[in-house]
């Protein structure tokens, strides 16, 4: 695991004081691939601060529906793991280890007070948090006006990066739970696809075979 002092984005810019505060309360937590981190906005764990892996933030319907918000990856801070310090947030985030993760983890109570004490780390946060809001608003966007299509090609190509492969292990119902629709909208159009020559399916995998037209299509 990387120490935490290599890891926090903001390290270099805080007092002596501030660092010797987080160092004492930090908590190092080792999490399996598959991992539930959170399901409720009442869990209140504490910043997760990635040294290594990979976080799915996901909301989930009355009717089990799931849908992907955002990931996290090498050196984000997961702030919706510390919803108590949000009191207005109605809704329940879900937080999932996509890949086996190393993490930091800061309590709520320490970052508040540096938050309070700090500029820096409130202009951080502040950052953060509009980051994040563009990203769920960009879902909403892709939701409302972009064709399943369009969706489905793009998702296929970003698990390529991810993944670092043209071969992707992945299931039609675990797409279905990013996208937010139903596990045969996705085998109906992978069917498709794969009929244009664009993938080949296989049982739990899903080979990207023509990259140059998933890139147009996704565009």
């Amino acid at each position: 695991m990387h120490s935490f002092e290599n890891t926090f984005p903001i390290w270099e810019k805080l007092t002596g004081a501030q660092r010797e505060a987080l160092t004492r309360h930090v908590t190092k937590r080792i999490v399996p691939k598959g991992t539930l981190l959170q399901s409720s906005a009442q869990d209140c764990m504490g910043l997760l601060l990635i040294s290594q892996g990979q976080l799915r933030l996901f909301l989930v319907s009355e009717e089990g529906k799931e849908v992907t918000l955002y990931r996290l990856f090498e050196r984000d801070i997961c702030l919706f793991s510390a919803s108590c310090m949000m009191p207005d947030i109605q809704f329940d985030i879900h937080i999932e280890a996509e890949k086996d993760c190393e993490l930091w983890v800061i309590p709520t109570n320490v970052y508040k007070r540096l938050m309070e004490e700090s500029a820096v780390a409130a202009n951080y946060t502040n950052q953060l948090m509009a980051s994040r809001f563009s990203e769920v608003m960009w879902l909403v966007e892709q939701v409302m006006w972009k064709s399943f299509d369009k969706r489905l090609a793009g998702f296929l190509l970003e698990e390529s990066v991810l993944d670092d492969s043209e071969v992707l292990q992945i299931t039609h119902e675990k797409i279905a739970a990013h996208l937010g629709t139903a596990r045969e909208v996705v085998t109906r159009m992978l069917r498709y696809f794969q009929s244009e020559g664009l993938v080949e399916l296989a049982r739990g995998s899903i080979t990207l075979t023509d990259r140059k037209r998933l890139e147009v299509l996704a565009e």
